[in-house]
């Protein structure tokens, strides 16, 4: 059994816990992480004997290609959506089908119920995101190439780093670099933020150039396989201040705390409050004010949460970032940013930019 369908099969196990014999996703990244399809404007509908990807004729060559074995329904020019997911359903017999509340637009859901009198439908949320949660060896690979990719581009943008260029120009750059080194893109737009800039955590690239004050905060990632990588770092290009070293003593403190904690059965909030607690000691409780991290993977922002409010346990196979930060209006802000593998013995940082604050410091 391929690991596709055995993605499907535990989804199979949930649906039936739901109560439903199918479920019809709705989510494009969802379809791909069940059947590795890389296309989109297509659902796939899982039932008890098997499983059918609705699309329509662009896609026809690529799903044969990429899902070999995966049975088709495609729609010809003037059908609509609606009317194949209709079919295949009573076509596979389901009559309890689970949809995805959190994808289904209420129209769609409305238009399913009149057409399919006889099928209850049954909302279920956080299906294939849980199974999303714990990575396989595939995907923790491509992840750990989407790492290198990131590293890789931003060694040449460090190096290249002058007082004339702006923050634009380095988040085009990075973009650029990333593809040079086989990446597919950046998995979010680039976060380059000046000095005064970087006190705002998702800050937009400017005309601001890198010689207007004395630190650059960097946060990329790349995009590799349809995986992503998420990092952070602040770079010192003028004059090093006391103030400057020591939020920077802090917040990398934090993240160490942090990183140490992580392991399996650890809460998620528990792995938060070790680095909350180091800022909040240092005097600078207020002014980190998001959550420490997130898992990465087919999306840049997934589950799981390292933040106060979860108190799930951690598991081997979760990718997450861990990224305290301190931000402070007029002045900047420091986070530093790494992605972090839980593994069956604690945990394995899968990234390596050096991040001590003489590293920082860019002659």
């Amino acid at each position: 059994m391929g690991r596709f369908e055995q993605r499907r099969d535990k989804l199979r196990r949930l649906v039936r816990k739901e109560g439903a014999d199918g479920i019809l996703i709705t989510n494009f990244l969802n379809v791909s992480y069940l059947t590795g399809f890389s296309g989109d404007d297509s659902y796939l509908l899982v039932h008890r004997e098997g499983a059918i990807i609705l699309s329509d004729t662009r896609y026809a060559e690529q799903l044969a290609e990429e899902c070999p074995g995966l049975e088709v329904d495609i729609r010809r020019s003037g059908q609509k959506m609606v009317d194949s997911i209709v079919k295949t359903t009573k076509y596979a017999k389901v009559t309890h089908l689970a949809i995805e509340a959190a994808s289904m637009t209420v129209a769609l859901r409305d238009t399913i119920k009149t057409q399919l009198k006889k099928t209850d439908l049954v909302p279920t949320t956080g299906l294939v995101m849980g199974l999303r949660e714990i990575k396989d060896r595939e995907e923790i690979k491509e992840i750990r190439k989407a790492v290198d990719v990131a590293q890789r581009a931003f060694a040449v943008i460090r190096a290249s780093l002058r007082p004339a260029r702006t923050e634009q120009e380095i988040a085009h750059d990075l973009e650029n670099q990333i593809r040079l080194f086989g990446g597919s893109g950046c998995s979010f737009a680039p976060i380059v933020a000046v000095g005064a800039r970087a006190s705002l955590p998702h800050a937009m690239p400017t005309d601001h150039r890198i010689g207007a004050a004395d630190f650059v905060l960097i946060d990329w990632g790349a995009l590799v396989g349809g995986y992503m990588s998420d990092l952070t770092r602040v770079l010192v290009t003028g004059k090093i201040s006391t103030k400057l070293e020591r939020i920077y003593g802090v917040v990398l403190k934090a993240q160490l705390a942090a990183i140490q904690a992580i392991k399996p059965g650890v809460l998620m909030k528990d792995v938060d409050a070790a680095a909350r607690k180091v800022i909040a000691n240092a005097g600078y409780g207020k002014q980190f004010g998001h959550g420490l991290g997130h898992g990465i993977g087919l999306e840049i922002h997934e589950m799981p949460r390292l933040a106060a409010d979860f108190d799930q346990p951690l598991k081997s196979g979760m990718v997450v970032t861990v990224e305290p930060g301190i931000y402070l209006p007029n002045w900047g802000g420091v986070r530093i940013e790494d992605d972090v593998l839980v593994t069956k013995g604690g945990h394995e940082v899968l990234t390596s930019v050096p991040k001590d604050f003489s590293s920082a410091i860019v002659s």
